[in-house]
């Protein structure tokens, strides 16, 4: 049997929430954004007059201003945005147990075994829902129906605002595949701008695509937007209630130049691994394995992962092993542009047990006084702030063909 999910997504939502208050202003072009008195204040929420301007988010307020001269710009409140998304998403717990929110004004919501509580068609729920928003929110909802998280969203995004859209099993290729690749799930600008380098621009065309070849433009990545464009998302929607067993603790970078020595590379690692043993050491958790995944400056990524010696959570040795898995991936001075570190094969504390011999039991105290500096480390980072102090690998020696910082 199929699922059937909603997607809700609050329209214009910041700027929906400050204009509740302010009807007078309902029907002139206005924008919450940060500081106007800060160059580099941004747009966060615009409503639909607006919109009409060409108005963005995230463009800098003289952009903003540039395009609408009567632009009204209002402050934003944060606290106030959470307090209301709070109440939408209580509103929601009313139509299932599972409700997942995919930001502050989005949420996905598994109606397939309440549905028959709620009358029995899926339109209809969702404009009983929309209405609802306005009567007792103030707030209009655009809303998604399909048999899957990625088309769900999909459909609350291609009619705004205030409107429900179908994505069905009959449909779906009428309505997804001719539009374009950007409007799917995960495919950012630079992915775009990748996928057209190959005559890829609309999502049909992603699809028809083979997955092997996907995969070796994209990596992973590509494996799974093919999946994605053919309708074979099968991801669940989780109750935020439910607690996610940890799988894995990563970080990955885009550099601001191209790494292109080992004393570069090193540094970026190190930088990486420490960010990942502290959220390691902070859960209580070793890895048992190690990921690293090098990108080029044609966004290509080979990736790399082993099984470590031993469960550990020290940077020390998370560097190491990042540097033995990259050289398998990477030759200097060939570019790099983004590295990625990810521990894998997680353990809780109480089962990382390391299995000494009499050739390694020399290296027991060593560990042990490593254990203990990062230890002390965390400790003056949660008194001082996370820059208080840094692993010296992750400041390499500045030299002059180097260009990082």
């Amino acid at each position: 049997m199929d699922r059937i999910i909603l997607h809700c997504d609050l329209n214009s939502f910041y700027a929906s929430v400050e204009l509740r208050d302010r009807p007078e202003l309902r029907d002139v072009p206005v924008a919450v954004c940060g500081d106007p008195s800060s160059r580099h204040g941004i747009i966060l929420a615009k409503n639909e007059p607006a919109k009409k301007y060409g108005v963005q988010t995230a463009e800098t307020i003289w952009q903003a201003k540039k395009k609408c001269p009567g632009l009204v710009l209002l402050p934003p409140h944060h606290d106030l945005y959470r307090q209301i998304s709070k109440q939408v998403n209580a509103i929601y717990d009313q139509y299932t147990d599972l409700v997942e929110p995919f930001g502050i004004d989005e949420s996905w919501l598994d109606i397939t075994h309440t549905l028959h509580l709620l009358g029995g068609d899926a339109r209809a729920v969702a404009d009983r829902l929309r209405e609802r928003m306005k009567r007792e929110m103030g707030l209009t909802l655009s809303v998604g129906v399909s048999f899957n998280k990625v088309f769900a969203k999909l459909g609350s995004d291609y009619k705004k605002p205030d409107a429900t859209t179908v994505i069905s099993r009959e449909n779906w290729r009428d309505i997804v595949w001719p539009l374009p690749v950007g409007a799917l799930l995960y495919v950012g600008g630079a992915a775009q701008k990748l996928l057209a380098q190959f005559g890829i621009r609309t999502i049909g065309e992603l699809a028809a695509c083979k997955k092997e070849a996907l995969e070796t433009m994209m990596g992973k990545m590509g494996t799974q937007l093919h999946d994605y464009a053919n309708g074979l998302d099968a991801d669940p929607v989780r109750s935020r209630y439910d607690a996610e067993m940890v799988k894995s603790v990563g970080n990955g970078t885009t550099f601001p130049q191209n790494l292109t020595t080992r004393a570069q590379v090193r540094g970026g690692i190190a930088v990486l691994t420490d960010s990942v043993a502290t959220r390691l050491r902070r859960a209580g958790l070793y890895a048992g394995g190690l990921q690293v995944t090098v990108r080029d400056p044609q966004f290509h990524d080979r990736s790399r992962q082993t099984q470590l010696p031993a469960p550990t959570h020290l940077i020390r040795e998370l560097t190491d092993a990042a540097m033995v898995l990259t050289d398998q991936l990477w030759r200097p001075p060939s570019p790099i542009r983004a590295l990625t570190v990810t521990a894998i094969h997680l353990v809780p504390a109480g089962e990382a047990y390391e299995q000494v011999d009499l050739f390694t039991a020399g290296a027991a105290p060593k560990k042990e006084k490593l254990e203990k500096l990062e230890a002390a480390m965390d400790r003056l980072r949660g008194k001082y702030g996370a820059d208080a102090i840094t692993y010296g690998a992750a400041r390499p020696e500045k030299k002059e063909e180097d260009p990082l910082p």
